[in-house]
């Protein structure tokens, strides 16, 4: 479990109102063309699209996407970490990653879990991003 200072935030105290106080961020789109039959490779390259506005690396690179699941083929649920929990884009993380998928134009709506278990390590990081960011 993750120590908390004092002076550390709690996801809720950065989520807007899409979110509920556990950290969830649910979105329902109304441009779902159900004909196009997008899968979890799709989502993938969406997410990709998406960067911490800090660092010169895509999420999903980064190891920050834990989990990806496609409910009914039109519902996308997301779980996903943050390099800290005192993160500055903490409260802009799930709707930018929302409008990714929203993008893809073929589900009818998202839910974003960020999650601070396991806490997420330079490890997590695929070869690419460590080579873009000079790590080893």
């Amino acid at each position: 479990m993750i120590k908390k200072d004092e002076n550390q935030k709690e996801l809720k105290d950065f989520l807007n109102s899409t979110s509920d106080l556990d950290g969830n961020y649910k979105e329902s789109f109304s441009n779902c063309d159900e004909n196009l039959k997008l899968n979890k490779e799709d989502v993938i390259k969406a997410l990709k699209t998406v960067y911490d506005p800090e660092i010169p690396v895509n999420i999903y690179d980064l190891g920050l996407i834990y989990e990806i699941e496609l409910i009914d083929e039109y519902i996308v649920k997301i779980n996903m970490t943050l390099t800290t929990p005192n993160c500055p884009v903490a409260g802009e993380m799930p709707s930018m990653v929302a409008n990714s998928i929203k993008n893809l134009n073929g589900f009818k709506s998202v839910e974003i879990n960020l999650v601070w278990e396991p806490p997420w390590t330079k490890d997590m990081m695929t070869e690419d991003a460590k080579l873009a960011l000079d790590i080893d």
